[in-house]
């Protein structure tokens, strides 16, 4: 599967190595273009998954804040929802585009 943003691929990797939590795809830390993303400081802990960290999504017009997330420290009890660890693993949304 594929994340991308105005035909820039942010981040590539087999449908079998993805999560889905909640209906967003969480690609592994090593399929992600990190050079394509920059930290954000937005704040948000979600109740189950723990603290949030987001990223803007760097784009040949400008930057398209808070596009991008992961929990780096996700809460042990979230490991049992979602049936295996997702530390570090990103999703995307909005103009970001994931398809297989």
């Amino acid at each position: 599967m594929k994340a991308v943003v105005n035909g820039t691929v942010i981040a590539e990797a087999d449908k079998d190595d993805l999560i889905s939590i909640e209906g967003n795809w969480y690609f592994p830390p090593a399929s992600v273009k990190w050079s394509e993303l920059e930290e954000s400081a937005t704040p948000y802990t979600c109740p189950w998954k723990g603290e949030a960290q987001y990223y803007s999504v760097k784009t040949a017009d400008g930057v398209l804040a808070d596009r991008a997330w992961s929990y780096p420290t996700p809460y042990p009890t979230a490991f049992d929802r979602v049936g295996k660890d997702f530390s570090g693993y990103v999703a995307f949304w909005k103009e970001v585009d994931v398809t297989e």
